[in-house]
């Protein structure tokens, strides 16, 4: 299926991570010419060599998306290397685990920057350029506990959640601008950052990581975790012209795992 995408301009924050590096290549393997930015150079380096591997083309500027100056700087860059971004993929890091009752407000502080106050800036960044032009894509992946909130996640639970209600109310504001905007949530998808949440679970109930992983692997009807390509299919799939007709949507890509409606 030809996803309509070819030459489009792509932005994948925190591309470095697993899921980002494998939407940015995802994308890029559609013909889309993809800017990737993380606060980890290393892991971005290691994105654009995949991405220039599957012969794509590839921009990438390092940036701390808790800095707003750094992220007008990155958009400033990306027009003079590849012009209007029309397609927007938004992704922060995870918060270390944290509960409820543990309340430590300049941790909230520093988080609600990185995740959620970072996104919807980026995000008024690229909207004039994508009214326009009659046409774009925001889509901000989040997490499954924005459904079924997941313990020792306090800080994730809470703030992905404020982006699906931003996220929700910013579709219908743009709709008639030919912008769709949809979340979309990993269950526990292969990634290094299920990885430490493992370990770390695993060290708070003093398991084996092993038997941490096998308790998780039972509550997913596929009896697996995901794979990064499997959730990068589903996101280009959002940001093609194929999908011109869904916004203001949550999309699950957990494998069965959130028993709610």
């Amino acid at each position: 299926m030809d996803l309509g995408i070819k030459d489009k301009t792509a932005l994948v924050l925190s591309a470095g991570g697993g899921l980002g590096r494998a939407i940015s290549c995802a994308l890029a393997r559609e013909g889309a010419n993809v800017a990737v930015t993380d606060i980890d150079e290393k892991s971005l380096s290691a994105t654009v060599a995949d991405i220039l591997k599957d012969k794509g083309n590839a921009f990438s500027h390092p940036a701390d998306l808790g800095d707003p100056a750094a992220l007008e700087t990155l958009l400033g860059l990306i027009r003079q290397q590849m012009g209007t971004v029309e397609i927007l993929v938004n992704i922060s890091g995870g918060p270390p685990p944290t509960s409820a009752s543990d309340f430590n407000p300049e941790l909230w502080k520093k988080h609600f920057q990185a995740m959620v106050l970072s996104i919807m800036h980026v995000t008024d960044l690229v909207l004039p350029g994508m009214r326009t032009k009659g046409w774009g894509r925001i889509i901000t992946s989040a997490s499954s506990g924005v459904v079924a909130p997941i313990p020792n996640l306090t800080i994730s639970n809470a703030l992905r959640s404020a982006l699906a209600g931003w996220s929700k109310t910013l579709a219908r504001e743009v709709a008639l601008d030919g912008i769709t905007v949809n979340l979309v949530l990993p269950g526990r998808v292969s990634t290094q950052r299920i990885r430490e949440l493992d370990e770390s679970r695993a060290k708070r109930e003093g398991k084996s990581i092993e038997d941490v992983v096998k308790s998780s692997v039972a509550s997913i009807p596929m009896q697996r975790y995901g794979d990064p390509d499997e959730y990068a299919s589903i996101v280009a799939f959002l940001a093609s012209c194929k999908a011109s007709y869904i916004t203001g949507t949550m999309v699950r890509v957990d494998g069965g795992m959130i028993q709610s409606l």
